[in-house]
């Protein structure tokens, strides 16, 4: 029970971490984003500075803290996917979140913390991507049931 509430304390540690070096980096403004993305126009790399930080931060504390560890921290085991191959379901999940960060501007990390803004558009960001989520679930549920009531009968 205490680990749990620890591993819980330190899960909303990192997010709220997270969101504020997304708010101060001033990722979570759209225009940030889409001003990276537009190469052939009015380039802006300072998403490019903020990615390269964050990296400079991270490798360090990877080699010597995270990289030799046989478990995580709050956790008895690592939880990896055991999907190895590339399949059409990655890709259109990938070009998807990619067309969608592309459009909208934003990814859903800085979308949720933008949340505290108060800006409508950013709730209504993170609604549809609840939603997509979802329906996503769903459909892939629907899959498996269907695949194995067709084993079943073979």
């Amino acid at each position: 029970m205490f680990s749990n509430l620890i591993s819980r304390l330190i899960s909303l540690a990192s997010g709220l971490l997270f969101g504020m070096g997304m708010m101060v980096s001033g990722m979570v403004d759209p225009a940030n984003v889409i001003g990276f993305l537009d190469v052939a126009g009015h380039w802006d790399p300072s998403l490019a500075f903020v990615m390269g930080g964050a990296l400079l931060v991270f490798a360090p504390a990877y080699w010597v803290l995270i990289r030799r560890r046989a478990q995580p921290v709050c956790r008895a085991a690592f939880h990896l996917s055991q999907k190895k191959r590339i399949d059409a379901r990655l890709v259109l999940g990938s070009v998807l979140f990619g067309l969608g960060w592309g459009i909208a501007g934003i990814c859903p990390g800085p979308a949720v913390t933008s949340l505290s803004g108060g800006r409508f558009e950013m709730l209504v960001f993170v609604v549809s991507m609840i939603f997509g989520t979802l329906v996503s679930c769903l459909w892939t549920e629907k899959q498996e049931k269907a695949a194995k009531i067709t084993i079943e009968q073979h």
